[in-house]
């Protein structure tokens, strides 16, 4: 059975970004970069792994899953299918879009993550942002962490609103970076 990866970037204060979807104060420069690429090329978007020469092969991923707000960060610059090498799914009730590999739905998240995890194929990363994370928690196999050294102060939160449900996960790994990133993955524990 697939995995759902939710893979981000989150701030010291457990932010994705800020209270208007900023996420520029997160480092895009530094020791973390390479390795980053190297081991996730697929989370990269698919014009910019061309113009650094990153090749993307879709093994660890082969489906993204957005929210609008993920989505729409790169409508102003024309961007209406960034991760075109990936089967792309954005939930959204209100907005239509149109891309390379791109769906739109107003579908239960949940269960278009059970399908999904029912077919065949690599990983289902988990774009972002919070609501969403917030609404698939229950879903979410693997966490996947590039901790910023990085204060927001508010913002939108790892996992949006949520109900008060404490679960522990178990670390697979931990990097800390010169850059003063901290790369950790966490492993759902087996129901």
């Amino acid at each position: 059975m697939r995995e759902l990866v939710y893979y981000v970037a989150v701030s010291l204060d457990g932010f994705i970004a800020g209270p208007n979807g900023e996420f520029d104060a997160f480092p895009v420069e530094g020791d973390h970069m390479d390795a980053i690429n190297e081991r996730f090329p697929d989370l990269i978007p698919t014009d910019f792994a061309a113009a650094i020469g990153v090749e993307q092969h879709r093994s660890a991923f082969d489906t993204v899953l957005m929210g609008w707000n993920t989505y729409a960060v790169g409508l102003p610059m024309g961007v209406t299918s960034p991760y075109r090498h990936l089967r792309q799914l954005v939930f959204t009730r209100s907005h239509e879009a149109e891309g390379e590999h791109l769906e739109v739905t107003a579908e239960d998240p949940v269960a278009v993550v059970r399908r999904l995890k029912a077919e065949p194929g690599a990983s289902i990363w988990l774009c972002g942002g919070g609501a969403l994370a917030a609404t698939l928690a229950d879903e979410i196999d693997r966490l996947v962490l590039k901790r910023s050294p990085v204060l927001f102060g508010s913002g939108v939160p790892l996992f949006g609103q949520r109900r008060y449900t404490p679960e522990r996960l178990d670390e697979i790994t931990t990097t800390a970076y010169r850059s003063g990133v901290v790369f950790s993955e966490y492993a759902r524990r087996t129901r």
